[in-house]
């Protein structure tokens, strides 16, 4: 699972579409899209002039993914032992950084696996069992502890980050990208398998993202999953390399291969991870914040509360002043920068049940403001593993699915693009592994 595989540098969308990706990716969701095959035919063409790091047969992929894995690895360690010696973290400079990134990308993680959704109609094939296995551990079997999806909506959810503020157009690329090979995965089979083995190499973002997710109190179990599932020797990336030898056909074998290696290159689309991660500008998101709230807030204080001889509402009413704003509540001694935030009038107003403005911004926003405040203040470290979320989920209740007269179709289509993680897509993920026998025993 990764974003982006980060072997070249990341490709540019095509133009002509970059104004429509958030509507094509709801569409998509919505299964009410048109046009879907020539998008992404569209697409596949733009990356296939580019260079790809695939060795030059499959039955190399095994040596490839190998040193891929070895390299991520001592990469890792390498950040490790710089942190041991007092480097700072790599990626999140606070908590609000690091909730603006899982933002940034919820679109992507809301559509887990997608690309595989075509397999589903395979069963009947054991060539396809390793990409529907895939498929079905994204889905966690219909256990809604397990949904890959429900994981990081929970997480969202938890973080009071539900509600995403505006989100630039190429944060549904990716999203985009794999709803549309799973809604015409039967067209595009080589396409997708290549897609499939760029996605489930194990990236070393990942396995930073973990750790400095723990370091800020954020439970990372989402990530840290995707650390042990996808790895090369047995996971998601072992089966994605014997996917592309199984189902390589006798006849033209070089031209699915070269398939196989543009739907690889999709990967490269937008914008890669570290690169997401370093646009963040906390005072420039906070005050996007204020300015989505500046219509609403322009007419609702009383005048005699002044900062810096102006009202408040007469700060609020003017666009540009937001900046200024913030200056005069310094200078007002509202806001002590670089302290405790707790140390600030202004912190008092916002946080807390019976703070006077209890509610008026959402979590994400407090802690725009907070990280903003504490400036170079050291916020204590809270280290959360990865997990602990756990301990507080009850056990999943016995299900008494009744699958009637339910054919595998209809199961298959409750299964699609997020659909799966809603209780009827749950159900229709455990019975179509009891209708297919691909159910897997446990350890006995």
């Amino acid at each position: 699972m990764t974003v982006m595989t980060g072997k070249t540098a990341a490709l540019a969308p095509l133009p002509a579409l970059r104004d429509s990706l958030a509507r094509r990716y709801h569409a998509l969701l919505s299964g009410k899209e048109r046009g879907t095959r020539q998008w992404l035919a569209a697409q596949l063409a733009h990356v296939s002039v580019e260079p790809d790091d695939l060795p030059e047969t499959p039955d190399q992929l095994g040596t490839w993914s190998a040193g891929h894995a070895a390299a991520v690895a001592q990469a890792h360690a390498q950040y490790l032992e710089q942190r041991r010696q007092g480097a700072p973290r790599r990626y999140f400079a606070n908590r609000s950084h690091a909730l603006w990134f899982l933002q940034q990308v919820a679109p992507t993680k809301a559509v887990d696996g997608a690309w595989l959704y075509a397999t589903l109609r395979h069963w009947h094939d054991p060539r396809y069992h390793g990409l529907i296995r895939t498929y079905l551990e994204e889905l966690g079997e219909g256990d809604p502890r397990c949904n890959h999806v429900l994981i990081y909506q929970r997480l969202l959810s938890r973080l009071g980050c539900l509600e995403a503020p505006p989100l630039d157009d190429q944060r549904y690329l990716q999203g985009a990208l794999q709803l549309a090979l799973g809604h015409c995965g039967d067209d595009f089979l080589p396409e997708v398998i290549g897609y499939n083995l760029g996605y489930e190499q194990p990236p070393l973002h990942l396995l930073i993202t973990t750790h400095e997710l723990a370091e800020l109190g954020i439970d990372g179990h989402y990530f840290q999953l995707h650390v042990t599932i996808d790895n090369a020797a047995s996971g998601h990336a072992s089966k994605a390399i014997r996917a592309v030898q199984q189902l390589c056909p006798e006849q033209d074998p070089e031209g699915f291969y070269r398939r196989v290696r543009h739907g690889y290159r999709l990967n490269e689309l937008g914008t890669d991870t570290p690169s997401l991660i370093g646009r963040f500008d906390l005072e420039a998101e906070l005050l996007a914040a204020l300015e989505r709230k500046r219509a609403f807030a322009q007419f609702m204080h009383a005048d005699r509360c002044r900062v810096q001889g102006r009202t408040v509402n007469q700060w609020l009413a003017e666009t540009d002043a937001l900046g200024e704003f913030l200056q005069a509540m310094q200078a007002q001694g509202w806001i002590k920068r670089g302290q405790d935030p707790t140390e600030s009038r202004w912190w008092s107003l916002i946080d807390g049940a019976n703070a006077p403005m209890f509610g008026v911004f959402n979590a994400y926003e407090k802690q725009l403001w907070h990280d903003w405040i504490a400036a170079d203040w050291q916020v204590p470290i809270r280290r959360v593993l990865p997990g602990s979320w756990q301990t507080a989920q009850p056990p999943v209740a016995a299900h008494a699915d009744d699958d009637g007269a339910l054919s595998i179709d209809a199961l298959i289509t409750s299964m699609a693009g997020n659909r799966h993680a809603l209780p009827a897509g749950l159900q229709a993920t455990r019975a179509y592994l009891r209708a297919t026998g691909l159910n897997q025993e446990g350890v006995t």
